[in-house]
């Protein structure tokens, strides 16, 4: 198995419109991020998990030209605001599978109803099958069992998942135990880290390493970065040794 990181920034990227940052001005490639998200395949499959709005910069930087399924951790626009970019892959490879809570689907047919609808529909909309993740119950894509992570983000509940050794977390502010039980010791942990001051709805780096030494995972990635972390470079210098920052276009094996 393998993750690319098409993005490792948080919703507004790095750097951000009209303002003036250190780590936005670097000129390390590193420090310069996309909204997050991430393609993980194995043997021919290539799933997405979420579909911001630097997608289809995303695509043409990963040469990435098939997508067998998406999946959504949530509604906010930095997750889903660029579906409509599907269009050019669902014309070549037909309907897009997409899996979603209820509540997150019910926001996309909202948001794109011009996608959702059956009737009188544009000619260039791109085309969906609609897939509901069903509470505490695990589901298969390609033989692949994938299993949801309950997660709090602030007050609103959304979605990590785990595939095999591992897992996916983003927008985490509180985790319970008893999900905590379901991916302890898995190889890879990927999970967000906004910056070093607490934040209402995000972990910050210091609840992100408390989080990662109850799961214990072989080798941690810190995703859904704001400049207020601080430069790549020397925020690695000071994690722990099975701990790094992802960063836009990484690969990693599985």
């Amino acid at each position: 198995m393998k993750v690319r990181f098409l993005g490792t920034g948080t919703s507004q990227g790095v750097p951000i419109i009209a303002i003036d940052h250190p780590v936005g001005n670097s000129t390390d490639f590193r420090d310069h991020r996309l909204r997050t998200s991430a393609l993980i395949t194995w043997d021919d499959v290539t799933l997405l998990i979420d579909c911001g709005p630097d997608f289809r910069q995303q695509m043409l930087q990963a040469s990435c030209k098939k997508i067998d399924a998406i999946l959504f951790t949530h509604e906010h626009a930095d997750h889903i605001a660029g579906l409509d970019e599907i269009r050019p892959l669902t014309l070549l490879h037909g309907p897009m599978p997409l899996y979603a809570s209820s509540r997150v689907m019910t926001a996309l047919q909202k948001r794109y109803e011009y996608i959702f609808t059956k009737e009188n529909r544009y000619p260039g909309a791109p085309s969906v099958i609609e897939n509901i993740i069903a509470p505490n119950k695990s589901f298969y894509i390609k033989n692949k069992k994938i299993e949801p992570i309950d997660i709090l983000h602030g007050d609103l509940p959304i979605l990590g998942f785990k595939l095999d050794d591992l897992v996916y977390i983003t927008d985490a502010k509180q985790v319970e135990d008893i999900e905590i039980e379901k991916i302890k010791g898995c190889k890879v942990l990927i999970v967000n880290t906004l910056r070093i001051k607490e934040h209402p709805t995000h972990f910050n780096l210091e609840e992100t390493l408390a989080f990662i030494d109850k799961v214990h995972p072989e080798t941690a990635y810190l995703i859904h970065i704001s400049q207020d972390l601080g430069f790549h470079k020397e925020v690695e210098k000071n994690l722990p040794k099975n701990v790094y920052l992802a960063y836009d276009q990484l690969e990693i094996n599985i």
